[in-house]
């Protein structure tokens, strides 16, 4: 069970516990959490997001508090869904490091690639083609009975950076929508709030330099606000290999890339959302996933930031996946 509450009494108790001690130091969904644990609890705070967490292994129920209904109520969504994915792990499910979109067959095809590949641009611009939005960061999948892969999406708000909404003409439609009082996600940070309202393009980076900061949507935003439709599942008919190059001008290429390690979220890999609370089973190394991966079709291409050209060379590089 997973539990939350407005409580600043609560927060501080946990909070002292946790500070009365030396005690360990990570950066979880994007803000230092403190904690300590024994044999069956794990306690934790976050001072800056004014939160506290208590997980107890015997009882197996998390317990979160605040002082802010917003911050607690994404707390408790976002560990809640830490108790989904666990449940999918242990099932064999894994998490490919991908953005996925979905046609109208459920045929879908995930983009791999590192840090800048291309991912989110993939998706978002075959998104404005006709397809649907399964996930633009990361999904789940799994090799069913028929040797079919199946992917779900991971549930989470979605993160475009500044220059794709621009690329994409969707910074005014945002700005105007966040200027007339509706709400982002309560993850985005205030400072790229405030750089939409004042109309402002230029990249925002985190304060210890790793990575943007960039604009957050509920899913449901991206159809409502972007009119991109989404899709809750399908299966994986091809991959496709991206990457940008400025100036470049949008092609297919011939890639020798193929699925790698890397390309999936584990336990020591997991980068936003690592394992506190130690909730998540041991990791598998999904070697049957990756060989029926490797199996499918597949294509690189080259792509720059010009929407529209790129959005031709995809749609080119999904027929070569069809074909």
């Amino acid at each position: 069970m997973v539990s939350g509450d407005v409580d600043a009494d609560e927060l501080r108790e946990l909070t002292a516990v946790v500070t009365a001690s030396p005690p360990a130091s990570t950066e979880y969904a994007g803000a230092e959490m403190l904690h300590t644990r024994d044999d069956t609890m794990v306690t934790a705070a976050q001072p800056a997001e004014s939160l506290a967490y208590r997980w107890d292994a015997n009882w197996q129920l998390l317990r979160i508090v605040g002082t802010d209904e917003t911050q607690v109520a994404a707390a408790v969504a976002r560990l809640t869904r830490d108790v989904i994915r666990a449940k999918l792990l242990a099932e064999d499910w894994a998490i490919p490091h991908a953005s996925a979109v979905t046609d109208e067959d459920g045929a879908t095809y995930l983009t791999l690639g590192g840090k800048g590949a291309g991912k989110t641009t993939t998706a978002f611009a075959l998104a404005r083609t006709g397809c649907a939005m399964l996930a633009n960061d990361r999904v789940f999948a799994r090799v069913d009975d028929t040797g079919t892969v199946r992917v779900l999406p991971w549930p989470s708000a979605a993160a475009i950076g500044f220059g794709l909404l621009d690329a994409l003409d969707l910074y005014e439609t945002v700005r105007v929508r966040l200027a007339s009082g509706e709400q982002m996600h309560p993850t985005q940070h205030q400072t790229v709030t405030d750089a939409l309202l004042a109309g402002r393009r230029t990249p925002l980076w985190k304060a210890n330099g790793k990575g943007e900061l960039k604009p957050q949507f509920f899913p449901d935003q991206l159809t409502s606000w972007l009119g991109i439709p989404l899709a809750t599942q399908g299966h994986v008919a091809g991959i496709l290999f991206p990457q940008i190059t400025p100036g470049a001008a949008p092609r297919l290429i011939t890639s020798t890339r193929g699925v790698q390690d890397d390309d999936f979220f584990n336990a020591a890999t997991e980068d936003r959302y690592p394992d506190i609370f130690g909730l998540q089973p041991e990791p598998s190394a999904h070697s049957t996933l990756r060989e029926h991966l490797a199996r499918l079709p597949h294509q690189g291409l080259v792509m720059n930031h010009d929407t529209a050209a790129n959005a031709t060379v995809l749609k080119e590089a999904v027929g070569r996946l069809t074909a």
